[in-house]
């Protein structure tokens, strides 16, 4: 089994705090609200929240991804760290055993937070060729969840205060 790992980092005008409430805590009920054009919903099919839940993301019918099941692995409210991992689904195509995701919301020095992820993608082999582009879209289609709960956050500053 080979091992990809992908760093990112992300500034936002919004506090650690709130994005986190958002994107974490209570992401099972925000995101399908928010994007109904692309996830259908999000259910628990283990679990209480915690470490060790498992939860489904349904996609939109038509699209390359159907679902995804994804392992909650940590959730701390203290250290606003959250870490995850995609254990079945399209996703993960033939290639992958699973993806772990890995999440820090920090203050940043002028107010707002920067947004640290780690993601290791564990292959099924060690000849498996990583598809740099395939990565690519797979960033941008969480960046692109990440920016409409930030707008959200941004349009309605008493949620999640």
């Amino acid at each position: 089994m080979g091992v990809y790992t992908d760093y990112d980092e992300f500034t936002s005008p919004i506090s650690p705090t709130r994005l986190f409430k958002a994107l974490v805590v209570d992401s099972h009920n925000l995101i399908p609200r928010l994007l109904p054009q692309a996830i259908t919903g999000i259910q628990t099919i283990q679990g209480d929240g915690g470490p060790g839940t498992i939860r489904q993301i349904n996609f939109l019918e038509g699209g390359e991804v159907k679902s995804v099941k994804n392992r909650i692995d940590e959730v701390n409210e203290e250290t606003l760290s959250y870490s995850y991992t995609t254990i079945e689904g399209d996703a993960l195509k033939d290639k992958f055993a699973s993806i772990a995701h890995e999440a820090k919301f920090e203050e940043a020095p002028n107010g707002g937070s920067i947004n640290k992820m780690t993601t290791k993608y564990y292959t099924k082999g060690d000849d498996v060729e990583i598809n740099q582009e395939e990565i690519k879209i797979g960033k941008e289609k969480l960046l692109g969840i990440y920016k409409f709960v930030e707008a959200y956050l941004l349009q309605n500053p008493h949620v999640y205060a």
